[in-house]
């Protein structure tokens, strides 16, 4: 199969960013060292080279001024019934799907989600998910990470006031690098879709074709509480890439 040329290709690149964070009020705009949460995100995609073009979906004018200021396009407020506690990932994203392919009269290819709570991830994590995609001609391509102390194994349950493993026996006195396979887990971060599969199948992963990008664990922090702001802030300060301003 020949593979189509990158000039062909049409990738829409969207971040979601509702306005009502329940975990960290103002999350997705939150100051974390000097900049809003969500520009870190905005800055990265903008570096892309394969994304087309790319638009943060909000309900809420601020995160919508910022998300402007900061070179996105936002040329919409989300509608409410897509934007609630309740409403799905899914169908926001092929509201925004649907309205810019409305607007420019085409089809995409492909989408990539970029979550705005996930401030590590850098352009390469971003093409590198794209091209895995381009090359494979997977489903989706979805970044994970690794899990370092926090193997299945380790899960347990509590029944009977006792503890039982919970879904994988753990060999009794096994040291962490002693349990395989290797266990994985989502990152959120990025989500590369074929157009069709979240489009018409309404999904973004687990299908027999979902591929994963790995993230290195140390750029895989997903912010939802104070204290992931306050980890995130500081390897955010000693990190030598440069996020904004390149």
């Amino acid at each position: 199969m020949v593979m189509e040329t990158r000039r062909e290709i049409k990738i829409l690149g969207l971040t979601l960013a509702r306005g009502g964070s329940k975990s960290v009020p103002r999350k997705n705009i939150k100051p974390i060292a000097g900049f809003p949460l969500i520009s870190y995100t905005i800055s990265e995609a903008l570096k892309s080279n394969l994304i087309s073009r790319y638009i943060v979906s909000t309900d809420d004018s601020e995160i919508q001024e910022i998300a402007i200021k900061f070179g996105a396009e936002s040329p919409f407020l989300r509608p409410h019934e897509y934007s609630t506690d309740t409403s799905s990932s899914v169908a926001a994203l092929q509201h925004a799907v649907d309205w810019a392919e409305k607007d420019e009269g085409i089809k995409y290819d492909y989408v990539v989600e970029l979550m705005c709570t996930n401030p590590m991830k850098t352009v390469a994590d971003i093409d590198g998910s794209l091209n895995k995609i381009l090359e494979t001609g997977a489903d989706s391509v979805i970044a994970v990470h690794r899990l370092e102390d926090h193997h299945p194994a380790r899960i347990k349950k509590i029944v009977n006031d006792k503890i039982e493993d919970f879904c994988v026996k753990e060999i009794p006195e096994s040291r962490r690098q002693d349990l395989t396979p290797d266990a994985y887990i989502r990152s959120g971060s990025i989500y590369a879709l074929n157009r069709n599969y979240l489009m018409i199948d309404s999904r973004r992963y687990g299908s027999n074709n979902s591929r994963p990008y790995i993230l290195p664990t140390e750029r895989a922090i997903n912010i939802d509480t104070e204290t992931d702001f306050l980890v995130a802030e500081l390897m955010l300060k000693q990190s030598k890439y440069r996020y904004i301003g390149e």
